[in-house]
């Protein structure tokens, strides 16, 4: 009975329940395409890229920060990756060479709103737009073609092997990381301490500088990942691509019980926030929904979450 309540209270129970019921509604409207294992499979691979991105700015929104380059970092390190690739570079070492790509985009970002203490919205507001110029600068302004020797596999399935592909699997392992990090850690305590109340954090001897480089680069890393993932689906190196990913990476964080005043937020959570984004977009598809209705249906969506937010801050 006291699991029952503890479960009730969580911030992500309301949108576990909500995603349950979307899939039971999906499934009965269009049963013949939507509750295939086939289309399961490819709702949780379609979901890998955001939910990892996700399960990094869950760090920085608890922390009370914001990262709007995430699209464009994502854009950037499929050139990267392509570019490597077409270089001679193997694929684990393209692979590691795009994740560290990540990590250090994360880190100039922390860098710039620890050394100028700039809003961090201001500052990854322009990183957006100097990451998206440097992906097509970077690749000419047109997509990279590479042999991608292998990494396309990440994003497959295999019969004989894992029942997911690589990808989804690394977005659970992200996921689990994330629960131990804030939850059982040290630094996860005071990433939440520094999102609640800096001051208090401070005065407690806690280093705010050194949080905020260790988290923005710990989720810069985190997008590198899903940057791999991407080019993993794409097979090439496209500047344009990923445009708008930063909302939905967002939302799934704020859906899933973070807060954008920081000091909130569950990896758990964020997982759940991006999978009912997916079984939305799904949903539509199979129900022959045109594209620019589910954009309606997901900016409404972001819309909601935001306001979801604002009563609990009222709440709290």
């Amino acid at each position: 009975m006291n699991a029952l309540r503890r479960l009730f209270r969580l911030p992500w129970f309301g949108p576990l329940l909500a995603l349950g019921l979307l899939y039971v509604l999906f499934t009965a409207l269009a049963p013949d395409t939507f509750a295939r294992e086939t289309n399961l499979v490819t709702m949780l691979r379609q979901t890998a890229v955001i939910g990892i991105a996700a399960v990094g700015m869950t760090f920085t929104i608890v922390l009370g920060g914001i990262d709007l380059s995430v699209g464009s970092a994502v854009a950037l390190t499929t050139v990267v990756v392509a570019e490597s690739l077409r270089s001679g570079s193997s694929p684990l070492a393209a692979a590691a060479i795009g994740v560290l790509t990540g990590g250090v985009l994360g880190l100039c970002n922390g860098l710039l709103v620890t050394g100028l203490r700039i809003s961090p919205f201001i500052v990854t507001l322009g990183t957006m737009s100097v990451l998206r110029g440097a992906a097509k600068g970077l690749a000419n302004e047109q997509k990279i073609d590479a042999d991608p020797r292998g990494l396309d596999a990440l994003m497959q399935s295999h019969a004989h092997s894992l029942a997911l592909p690589a990808g989804v699997w690394l977005m659970l392992g992200a996921t689990l990381f994330g629960i131990g990090l804030l939850n059982y850690s040290k630094i996860g305590r005071q990433i939440v301490a520094v999102g609640s109340n800096a001051e208090t954090a401070r005065l407690c001897g806690i280093s705010i500088a050194k949080t905020t480089l260790f988290v923005y680069a710990l989720a810069g890393l985190l997008v590198g990942l899903s940057g791999v993932l991407e080019f993993s689906t794409l097979t090439v190196g496209d500047p344009t691509d990923s445009v708008g990913l930063e909302l939905e990476v967002i939302a799934a964080v704020v859906i899933g019980g973070g807060s954008l005043s920081g000091g909130q937020g569950s990896a758990a959570g964020t997982l759940v926030g991006a999978l009912l984004l997916t079984v939305i977009k799904a949903g539509c598809t199979h129900l022959g929904f045109p594209n620019w209705v589910q954009e309606i249906f997901t900016g409404f969506i972001i819309v909601i979450a935001m306001s979801i937010d604002k009563l609990r801050q009222r709440t709290r």
